[in-house]
């Protein structure tokens, strides 16, 4: 009976493996990007589908957060910015600056994954009603060189973690977050003093 249940299961999910490379793509991005380059690696997803599958969910999913912050950010910032200091006068600032580096951003944005602030770059570029044909033009070129980089990385070293001992793992991860909190704060730090 188990038996049957797993084979059932297994043959679900080959099924519906591109779907779900689809919508993991969708939810998540960065890692399904590797895991697909991984399961490409080992020979259970062609490339083709596989790369088509994740890019359809990642290009989606930007033209999600667009909509989002097309229609819903404005009034939202309108109602609650004061909570935030978002005053009309700061709003109109980011306004100008967004629309004269909004290509720098967007690309910077899409090939960093937004240091962790994609999403609000995506419905920020919405709010501020960067053309719908620049946004995708720029999403969709990018989309295919970070997609087809992060499953180059996922190809070949997707199985390289099974060989690294677990301390250097830990000293690897601590050094990565350290790295991380300095980066953000040099940015930070450039972002407050550079001349817009």
């Amino acid at each position: 009976m188990q038996g049957a249940l797993f084979a059932n299961l297994i043959a679900g999910l080959e099924a519906s493996k591109y779907f779900l490379l689809f919508a993991g793509s969708y939810i998540e991005g960065t890692v399904v990007m590797l895991t697909g380059g991984l399961l490409w690696h080992e020979g259970i997803v062609d490339f083709l589908p596989a790369y088509g599958a994740l890019m359809l969910g990642d290009f989606l999913s930007d033209l999600m957060w667009y909509a989002i912050g097309y229609f819903g950010a404005r009034p939202f910032i309108a109602r609650w910015g004061h909570w935030i200091s978002m005053t009309p006068e700061i709003l109109a600032k980011l306004e100008r600056r967004f629309h004269r580096y909004h290509l720098r951003i967007l690309v910077i944005s899409k090939l960093t994954m937004g240091f962790g602030l994609a999403t609000g770059i995506l419905m920020t570029a919405g709010m501020l009603r960067i053309p719908l044909i620049r946004y995708v033009t720029i999403n969709l070129l990018c989309g295919v060189v970070w997609i087809f980089g992060i499953m180059l990385v996922g190809y070949y070293f997707g199985n390289v973690l099974a060989f690294i001992p677990q301390q250097l793992k830990l000293f690897g991860g601590i050094g990565i977050v350290i790295a991380f909190f300095f980066g953000v704060r040099a940015l930070a730090l450039w972002l407050a003093t550079a001349d817009w």
